[in-house]
């Protein structure tokens, strides 16, 4: 089976395809909320999954990394006007320290390829 990296970079790739499935890298955004952020990130994720030929509909799974659990339910608003309903993923939330201060999320998403 081959492998498909897509934004390959000298620490990581973006985005990485292995049979029909794709694997996205942590996608956090600047931004001065949580919904900004969210908003950002979440764009990012389309992109992604666009350039592995595959969208939010085939979303199997994402985990979700907030800097805050105070801002669970901002977070959730965001998610909740993005995900497609008809296909929710499987889906955990945690807080965790993120890479630097200024993020206040990430999203850490797999998804299917047709």
């Amino acid at each position: 089976m081959s492998i498909k990296r897509i934004g390959p970079g000298p620490r990581m790739s973006g985005a990485v395809v292995h049979g029909n499935t794709v694997y996205l890298a942590g996608q956090v955004a600047e931004g001065e909320t949580v919904t900004d952020q969210c908003k950002a990130a979440l764009a990012e994720v389309d992109r992604l999954l666009a350039a592995a030929g595959s969208n939010k509909s085939k979303i199997l799974q994402t985990l979700i990394y907030l800097s805050d659990i105070a801002d669970f339910a901002e977070m959730n608003a965001a998610w909740e006007a993005w995900v497609d309903p008809a296909n929710t993923p499987a889906r955990a939330t945690s807080e965790a320290k993120l890479a630097a201060p200024k993020y206040k999320v990430e999203f850490i998403v797999t998804a299917a390829i047709d």
